[in-house]
C-alpha cells in the first residue's frame, strides 16, 4: 500500500481519471455506432461533426491514438458520403 500522501492523492485522482476515460470512450463508441446504422443522409451529416468532435477530444487526451482517430473520421466520412 502508499506510504506517501502524494500517492494516495495519485490513486485517487487516476481512478476518477480511468472513470471520465471510460465512460467519453463508451460514449463516443455508441455515437460511431449509431452514426453507421443511419441510412437517411442528412441525420447522418447532423450527426458526423459531434461524433469528429468526440474523436478529437479522445485523441488529444491520449485516449485513443490519434491515427486511430483520424482512420475513424475517415471510414465515417465515407460511409455519410456514400449515403
Amino acid at each position: 500500500m502508499a506510504n506517501h500522501k502524494s500517492a494516495l492523492k495519485r490513486i485517487r485522482s487516476n481512478e476518477a481519471k480511468r472513470l471520465t476515460n471510460r465512460y467519453q470512450h463508451k460514449t463516443t463508441r455508441n455515437a460511431i455506432k449509431k452514426l453507421r446504422e443511419l441510412t437517411d443522409k442528412k441525420e447522418a451529416e447532423a450527426l458526423f461533426p459531434s461524433v469528429v468532435s468526440m474523436l478529437d477530444k479522445l485523441a488529444k487526451k491520449n485516449v485513443i491514438h490519434v491515427n486511430k482517430a483520424a482512420n475513424l473520421k475517415s471510414g465515417l466520412a465515407k460511409h455519410v458520403a456514400a449515403l
